[in-house]
């Protein structure tokens, strides 16, 4: 049987390229998409306080995701790592970004705000699955945070529609989302956790 490890890292490298082998145009015209099926969700207009993340490389564009939640005057943060552990940033529109670990932005200015203030995280990931199970890129940092949530959080996952598979190789310990949102659809894996 493959081990657990190897699964993953395969699905990783596969997702990867799919992702990096888009079309040009396809990036921009699917996050829109993924935008429209967002905001449409109870749990995101009414948040307060939406731990986000800036998205690299092929991932879904998230600039106009955080500019949506700016205007609509709720509070932003994202992710900063910090000796390996992942802490939430607050970031107010106009804030400068600086290259982090991994070749991720984040704040400049590190004002920390612990995880029992906030009410919504938008979870990046390589694949998910229709149960909320995901694998993220390797380093636990997402799945340790997540722990860390106070219950009234919800996590919504972002994914290309291709990204949204049968079965995600999962420990039991690995921690799923509540929602899923693609271009094509949007997957509520918890309803008892969140009210569209």
């Amino acid at each position: 049987m493959t081990d657990l490890h190897e699964e993953k890292a395969d699905l990783r490298a596969s997702m990867r390229a799919l992702r990096d082998g888009m079309r040009p145009g396809e990036r921009e015209r699917f996050g829109e998409a993924v935008v429209e099926r967002l905001f449409a969700l109870r749990p995101v207009t009414a948040a307060g306080t939406v731990l986000a993340f800036a998205s690299f490389g092929s991932e879904i564009p998230t600039a106009g995701i955080i500019k949506r939640l700016h205007g609509a005057g709720q509070s932003v943060l994202l992710p900063c790592l910090d000796g390996g552990e992942l802490l939430a940033a607050r970031f107010e529109a106009g804030d400068e970004l600086v290259m982090g670990s991994f070749g991720i932005e984040e704040p400049r200015k590190r004002v920390v705000v612990p995880p029992e203030e906030i009410d919504l995280v938008l979870v990046p990931g390589l694949a998910f699955d229709r149960q909320g199970n995901r694998v993220g890129y390797g380093g636990g940092h997402f799945d340790r945070y997540l722990k860390r949530l106070p219950a009234k959080a919800a996590r919504i996952g972002l994914a290309y529609g291709f990204q949204l598979i049968e079965g995600v190789p999962h420990r039991p310990d690995d921690e799923p989302v509540d929602v899923v949102v693609t271009d094509r659809t949007t997957i509520v894996c918890r309803p008892e956790r969140v009210s569209s």
